[in-house]
């Protein structure tokens, strides 16, 4: 799948996606120009530093001198860069606004000026907040319940105003993504409960009923690069869900519980135990418009998410469950950022 433009710019490009993505396109034969603030370290891009087609660009998306550089001879951006997470952005609002929604029209103005020809926006499946649908398709309204999924939700319409015949945006909403990256978060759901089932061998479930969607940080990768390799007409001006299994937070402690026992039964039974909690986040989300118009469809289990982080864990990729580099959180409050 080789891409059929000149250089892409990834912002985010050492986060827990782009540490995934950014080698894959490489593999594919791409240039690379990642921009990243470089708050989680060096280490996420380290197996592939050093290669002529890679150029990592360390700054914050706010300065506008900076983007207009980074964008210099790209024709394509894939924009994951943003304060990640509801307790990351809730740490300090002003300043997640002020990344996540306030530098992102400059971003996309910036990049059509600069003959970008496709920029594809990181949203979240998150914009629909709590829904009794059986599927939340693209087309139901968004009630986004925090200040992050605010922000991602006002993000696209800003985006796809500024569509024109050489500027194809689109936008895709993921599922939480799930399993090993260079990069690894262990604050997502999949990959935190199956961090305890390992590392403590009891799992707190909070609530249980919430519906969760999810996917494999793999098949994510897998869409970003389709959404690159695809015609304009297939894609510009496009919202497309992108996810896998719709399952309750119960349902995936007791995958993650079981998945952990059978590849390691010498480290002993894991307990569940729930407890109350106030995010009553819950929808289910259909990804049938990207099957249907682009025939993607996901490859990996979240089984198989589960596996590749006990095979992280195993390998000792992870020692510590607690190193602040795998929660978003602890590192906003370390960096103090302004």
């Amino acid at each position: 799948m080789t891409p059929p433009f000149r250089r892409i710019l990834v912002t985010g490009g050492a986060g827990y996606v782009g540490s995934a993505l950014v080698p894959a396109l490489l593999r594919d034969g791409a240039r690379v120009r990642s921009l990243d603030l470089g708050l989680y370290g060096r280490e996420a891009l380290a197996a592939v530093r050093g290669r002529p087609e890679l150029e990592e660009v360390r700054g914050d998306l706010r300065d506008e001198g900076l983007v207009r550089r980074a964008l210099e001879d790209c024709d394509a951006v894939i924009h994951l860069a943003c304060i990640s997470n509801d307790p990351s952005f809730e740490l300090d609002p002003a300043l997640g606004k002020s990344i996540n929604r306030d530098a992102f029209e400059p971003l996309a103005r910036l990049a059509r000026e600069a003959g970008v020809k496709r920029f594809i926006y990181a949203s979240s499946s998150s914009v629909y907040g709590v829904s009794g649908a059986p599927e939340v398709a693209e087309d139901h309204p968004l009630a986004p319940m925090t200040d992050y999924s605010r922000c991602k939700a006002q993000c696209e319409p800003i985006l796809l105003a500024l569509r024109a015949p050489s500027f194809v945006p689109v936008v895709l909403r993921p599922a939480t993504v799930c399993g090993y990256a260079p990069r690894l978060r262990l604050d997502l759901v999949v990959n935190l409960l199956t961090a305890h089932a390992w590392f403590n061998r009891r799992v707190k479930i909070f609530g249980g009923a919430q519906m969760r969607p999810n996917i494999h940080v793999a098949d994510m990768v897998d869409a970003y690069r389709l959404m690159l390799a695809l015609p304009d007409a297939d894609v510009a001006g496009e919202i497309f869900n992108v996810g896998d299994e719709n399952r309750t937070v119960a349902e995936l402690a007791e995958l993650a519980r079981g998945v952990v026992a059978r590849l390691a039964p010498e480290r002993g039974p894991v307990a569940l135990e729930v407890v109350p909690t106030d995010d009553q986040r819950s929808y289910k989300i259909s990804s049938a418009k990207i099957l249907r118009k682009l025939g993607f469809k996901t490859r990996r289990t979240i089984a198989q998410a589960v596996e590749s982080l006990v095979a992280a864990f195993q390998a000792g990729k992870v020692t510590d469950l607690d190193d602040p580099l795998y929660h978003n959180i602890r590192v906003m409050q370390a960096a103090k950022l302004s």
